[in-house]
């Protein structure tokens, strides 16, 4: 099984190591094309004038006060880097909490759970990477779109990665435009299913959704599961309690789960 996960926005930059070498990454294949999109974002926010640094700050959809974003991706190319799962932070990886893993769990997750972003394509949580800040709405100049220009390079890559592997997708919409993976995966999504005046309704809540995610994550990952197919994805998810249900799905792609949660 791959499961696909979003980056977070916010990152905790590592306090020490040596710096990043886009080879090592997960699929040393996309080197070339990670080292494309390093140098030229680090040029981009390299540029100290005023006018460029602003610049640099709509480019990448930053405010005038993450400022310290731009001298943070200045200094990639040597800036300390870490495991993912520790650079990563927000609400899903604070749900997973790869932290309190045991051993084998860790290894469970770092062969199994892989990361989507904008700057290195996709890396497993174990790769070392350091703080950045680019999203894949950019268009980086020299580059243009990181969307079109991470599905060109990703799709053979990816096909032959997963091919006769169950996917569980997690990933955004923007970040999913990245790659599609075929009928033999899973895109899931999380509902909130509360009772107004006697009716059921159900509604996505983004942080709850997030949440939902990372737990249920870190529950495949305690169990160790290894589904071979989708259908046993579901009966794995279902064995941890979770509620399941699946809807209509686009023909040849993949499969629709909801999974539905009373509380927050």
């Amino acid at each position: 099984m791959l499961i696909l996960l979003p980056p977070s926005e916010g990152k905790t930059p590592a306090p020490a190591g040596s710096p990043v070498d886009p080879s090592t990454l997960w699929l040393p294949s996309l080197a070339t094309a990670r080292a494309r999109v390093l140098k030229r974002l680090v040029a981009l926010c390299s540029r100290t004038s005023q006018r460029s640094v602003a610049d640099s700050l709509a480019v990448l959809g930053l405010s005038d006060g993450q400022r310290d974003e731009i001298a943070r991706n200045a200094a990639l190319t040597s800036a300390p880097a870490a495991p993912a799962a520790q650079i990563y932070t927000g609400v899903l990886y604070e749900a997973l909490g790869t932290a309190s893993l045991r051993g084998d769990e860790k290894d469970w997750l770092d062969r199994t759970a892989v990361v989507f972003s904008g700057l290195w394509g996709v890396v497993r949580l174990g790769d070392a990477i350091p703080a950045y800040r680019c999203s894949v709405g950019v268009t980086l100049p020299g580059i243009g779109g990181l969307t079109p220009y991470w599905k060109k390079r990703l799709a053979k890559v990816l096909d032959e990665a997963t091919a006769g592997v169950p996917v569980l997708d997690l990933r955004s919409g923007a970040y999913a435009a990245m790659w599609a993976p075929g009928r033999n995966a899973a895109a899931l999504r999380v509902l909130h299913e509360r009772v107004v005046d006697g009716v059921a309704r159900r509604s996505v809540v983004s942080h709850f959704n997030k949440a939902t995610k990372g737990r249920l994550v870190r529950a495949l990952a305690v169990e160790q599961a290894a589904p071979g197919s989708v259908d046993e994805l579901v009966t794995a998810l279902r064995d941890l309690k979770f509620t399941v249900e699946e809807q209509p799905g686009p023909a040849g792609g993949p499969r629709r789960l909801d999974v539905i949660v009373a509380e927050l």
